[in-house]
């Protein structure tokens, strides 16, 4: 029957197991998706912007380099020379030999390996007189679109062969005659392409991914093979153009060649060039894709294991529990004869279900004793209990707080240090005192603020404190430890809610009663649960209260012991909506010290 014990353990196990996994799978696997993407789009946007910056070095030497050779003086006796009508030839051709002798020793000394050359409207280049490049791509986009900075090519107007021979970008920089102020051409900063070609073309962007700089019209500064590709990056850069006109740089998805690609992009502003990276979404996050199906195998894996454990579990505990159900029916309509004729039944061998069923047996046989003649001393024995509980600190706190004082001593935040551990220590000291079980509610509120301290640098911003004490109820007496079991539930569940605890503490004089309210932005309580709780509180059960187990045990806690203490002197108000929060106050007598 679905109704059995058997039955229920297999579907509370299968639910408690099943959820679990499901949802720590689909958590960690969303995570480590954000966490690997933002990483490799960032190491990919990374290495693209310190090629940019490669980029804006070299070509700001280049610039530098047009500068230097426009003002020099060799350059402007060359130019002032060939304005003067009166110049003789031999004029002309020395200064025309020093010019170039100043171009050959500035390339031989650049280990950048940038030549210069000069053009002159009637003369042509410095070196071979040629004209033709006046019919040359890079000249023309200078003369009609202004494009100083050139693509890749040829110059045949070079010092020598090997020169001419490779290829080149260059800037082009007015030729003007300062005194004057004559524009008699343009000098060319040649660098060779391969300076930034092999730059980039080191730049992996996951198997197939390539990066490419291009002009603002598709093409290629570097004489990079765009072939395939050029569709694809025609459309990036309208795509750059329309969404991204106010960003230096950024990653977008792009449709093309029938799947996803990622474009990372990064612009030079000064040359009207754009880097963009290409790569395939799916070959780039191939990892992310391997983990998930790597962590969804596992999940299954421990899932099926763990329904089988829970299943062998099951099914050694419910039949001897069967028969000590059996015999526990007999012991609850107090027909202890039956019951111990059913125990023998149960086997005998050592596991934990049948030494407990042996020890319900010798139980069985005391058990009339027990209750006629020790209740008395049982209810005194689970207040001794109750108190020593309320003495301890929670391990998990103390482990906490040693590990907050080795993060900050780590960070040499000494004065924390010592702070954290004054306050640990005076809360030692406080839970240590046995002496009496009332206290000045001052003591009381000075453990609670050492307490909330610690529990502020662990949580920081998202725990918030409001303490509204009452001077003139400091000096009243109140039951010792009945705030701090209060205060922690409120910042449990408050932080289970939203992530961010907002508790409020009052204590108060309220005409001849003492008030102590906590409230809280939790996940409240049940309409059941505050039903119940306020029900035990009237009828003054303390047994019923300390048999509870799991179920608001410390809250339960501190209404026993106020009840005990204050007897039908306590009154307790209670409210609360679940996903709102709970505000608890306690009114309690006014005991002076």
């Amino acid at each position: 029957m679905f109704f059995s014990l058997r039955s229920r353990l297999m579907a509370v196990f299968s639910v408690l197991l099943l959820l679990p996994f499901a949802t720590l799978a689909y958590i960690l696997s969303e995570e480590a998706t954000k966490t690997i993407k933002s990483s490799i789009e960032a190491s990919t946007s990374q290495t693209i912007e310190q090629f940019a910056s490669h980029v804006g070095t070299l070509l700001t030497q280049v610039e530098d380099a047009g500068n230097q050779v426009v003002s020099s003086r060799v350059t402007q006796d060359w130019l002032t020379v060939h304005l003067n009508s009166d110049s003789t030839i031999q004029e002309r051709v020395l200064t025309k030999q020093r010019l170039r002798e100043y171009f050959s020793s500035y390339a031989v000394n650049n280990s950048s390996g940038i030549s210069i050359s000069a053009f002159t409207e009637d003369a042509g280049g410095v070196w071979t007189q040629d004209r033709t490049y006046k019919n040359s791509e890079w000249f023309q986009d200078f003369i009609n679109e202004s494009n100083r900075w050139t693509t890749a090519h040829k110059d045949v107007d070079q010092s020598d062969e090997f020169m001419r021979a490779r290829s080149i970008n260059s800037f082009l920089f007015p030729l003007v005659q300062l005194q004057s102020l004559r524009n008699m051409g343009f000098i060319k900063v040649n660098y060779p392409t391969t300076l930034l070609r092999n730059a980039i073309e080191k730049i992996h962007v996951g198997k197939t991914g390539k990066v490419v700089l291009l002009t603002h019209e598709g093409n290629s500064v570097l004489d990079q093979n765009l072939s395939e590709d050029r569709a694809m990056l025609g459309k990036g850069l309208q795509e750059i153009d329309s969404r991204f006109d106010g960003d230096a740089s950024g990653v977008f998805p792009m449709e093309a060649k029938g799947e996803t690609y990622l474009l990372f992009f990064r612009k030079l502003p000064a040359q009207n060039w754009t880097i963009i990276g290409s790569v395939p979404e799916i070959e780039l996050y191939e990892k992310i894709t391997h983990i998930r199906q790597t962590m969804l195998v596992v999940s299954v894996m421990l899932l099926i294991v763990a329904i089988l454990t829970a299943f062998w579990l099951s099914a050694g505990i419910t039949k001897p529990l069967s028969v000590m159900g059996r015999a526990m029916r007999h012991v609850e309509r107090g027909e202890f004869h039956q019951a111990l004729h059913v125990m023998p039944k149960v086997g005998q061998g050592h596991s934990e279900v049948n030494y407990v069923t042996r020890v319900f047996e010798q139980m069985t046989h005391r058990l009339r004793y027990l209750i006629e003649t020790e209740f008395e001393t049982n209810l005194r024995r689970k207040n001794a209990e109750y108190k020593a509980l309320l003495l301890q600190i929670n391990p998990h706190f103390y482990n906490n707080t040693l590990e907050i004082i080795s993060g900050l001593a780590a960070m040499k935040r000494e004065d924390l240090v010592m702070d954290t551990t004054e306050a640990l220590g005076k809360m030692m000291r406080y839970s240590l005192n046995l002496g009496s079980d009332l206290v000045r509610v001052a003591e009381e509120m000075a453990y609670i603020r050492d307490y909330l301290f610690i529990l502020h640098l662990r949580h920081e911003e998202r725990l918030q404190i409001a303490i509204e004490e009452d001077p003139a109820a400091a000096h009243f007496l109140i039951a010792k430890f009945i705030i701090q079991p209060l205060v922690e539930n409120a910042v449990k569940y408050s932080l289970e809610k939203d992530g961010i605890a907002q508790i409020t503490l009052r204590t108060k004089l309220q005409e001849d009663k003492l008030l102590i309210s906590v409230k809280d932005n939790g996940i409240g309580m049940s309409p059941e649960l505050v039903r119940n709780l306020m029900e035990e509180i009237q009828t003054g059960d303390p047994v019923a209260i300390l048999s509870t187990e799991g179920q608001s045990i410390g809250l339960r806690n501190v209404l026993s012991r106020c009840r005990l203490n204050y007897g039908k002197q306590f009154h307790l108000e209670l409210y609360s909506k679940q996903n709102e929060g709970t505000e608890l106050n306690l009114i309690l007598p006014l005991i002076r010290s």
